[in-house]
């Protein structure tokens, strides 16, 4: 698709899915601009996306997600500088292997996951729906089907800390504040999906991960989708006249397909929104 005179914003889109995603849109002609947390590692993805696209129609932002403070500068900056705002890619995401607090003192795995890209999304929303037909795109994980779920203990407080089961709960409380997010939005021009992009062989297992998870790793990764592959989705959402209409799904393979059962309960999608929002100060 022609994306020529479109705003897109991807959020960690130094390497990965988040880099390919950006790319992509870059060499569809919108105007793409890269969030990510680290500068010198945002410039590098920038000159390649430049170099591999030959647009010019690029910018860069450094935030991190898993802190709130971060998260309002950079909607701020981003309500100055840019005046429509076509398409939100919310993908930057980790997997943390010891229980960390963000600088908002809230568990990091929740916090960079889905509490930031929450945040984000809920400052964009007037620029989003001003910009109307727009689109919010979600990267979510199949390994919610998995998540542990007690509304009291989101945190890791009391139960034992787990990456993986951290990880997965962050992946289901997205994708449950996505779709209630796409029922409040209805009629306003404003869709919202999530998605698996497949297992993909990206960075994303922590550098402090066991010897023995980084070894099952690098046997898997010939087996694993390249990140070119895994931001396929990513782009078909962003950018396809398929799903102009579609909000309140999830894909996988570009194709809809069924989220935990969990997430469509809408007196959990309700529990979690008003969580997120007193988590956030909205």
């Amino acid at each position: 698709m022609d994306m020529t005179g479109r705003t897109c914003i991807v959020t960690g889109a130094n390497s990965g899915i988040g880099k390919e995603t950006a790319l992509g849109l870059a060499r569809m002609g919108a105007r793409v601009v890269l969030v990510c947390r680290n500068q010198e590692k945002g410039e590098q993805a920038l000159a390649d996306i430049r170099r591999d696209s030959g647009s010019s129609q690029l910018g860069l932002l450094i935030a991190d997600t898993s802190s709130f403070a971060s998260v309002r500068a950079l909607a701020t900056q981003v309500q100055q500088q840019i005046p429509r705002l076509d398409v939100l890619v919310n993908n930057a995401g980790a997997a943390v292997r010891y229980r960390t607090l963000s600088a908002d003192g809230i568990e990091m795995t929740v916090a960079g996951n889905h509490l930031g890209p929450a945040l984000l999304t809920l400052l964009l929303r007037d620029l989003l729906k001003s910009s109307a037909p727009s689109r919010i795109v979600n990267v979510s994980s199949e390994a919610h089907q998995r998540a542990r779920l007690e509304m009291d203990d989101l945190q890791f407080e009391r139960a034992k800390y787990n990456s993986l089961a951290a990880y997965s709960q962050s992946k289901l409380l997205m994708n449950a504040f996505t779709f209630e997010l796409a029922r409040k939005l209805e009629g306003t021009g404003v869709t919202a999906n999530s998605l698996h992009p497949g297992v993909v062989a990206t960075n994303i297992v922590p550098a402090n991960a066991p010897l023995a998870v980084k070894a099952i790793f690098a046997v898997m990764k010939p087996f694993l989708l390249s990140s070119k592959r895994g931001a396929a989705v990513s782009l078909y959402l962003a950018t396809s006249p398929d799903v102009t209409n579609v909000s309140g799904q999830y894909f996988i393979k570009s194709k809809p397909a069924t989220a935990d059962p969990r997430t469509r309960d809408p007196r959990v999608m309700a529990d979690i929104w008003r969580w997120t929002e007193k988590m956030i100060g909205i």
